[in-house]
């Protein structure tokens, strides 16, 4: 399944909370702001929003790093566009 997240650069306060969960798929950078990694691979083009193949078990990871957030400043969709976290 490929979901799509964004980090908004504005709510970001680099408390890396998002790194400690998942470093595979968030890793700040040198504002201290989170970037959107694609297993680990550096981001090109769009730092702060990327649509990445996961599995469940990934998919499910990488909502706990969003979770941990704490200014929920990470947002999730699923293939159809809707967001899953945080809930609306």
């Amino acid at each position: 399944m490929k979901i799509t997240i964004k980090v908004d650069p504005e709510l970001c306060i680099g408390a890396a909370s998002c790194v400690t969960i998942a470093p595979e798929t968030f890793q700040l950078n040198e504002e201290n702001k989170a970037w959107v990694l694609d297993h680990g691979q550096s981001p090109e083009g769009n730092k702060y929003e990327r649509v990445i193949e996961v599995s469940e078990e990934e998919k499910e990871n990488i909502l706990l790093g969003a979770q941990s957030c704490p200014t929920l400043a990470v947002f999730i969709y699923n293939e159809e566009g809707k967001q899953i976290f945080p809930e609306l």
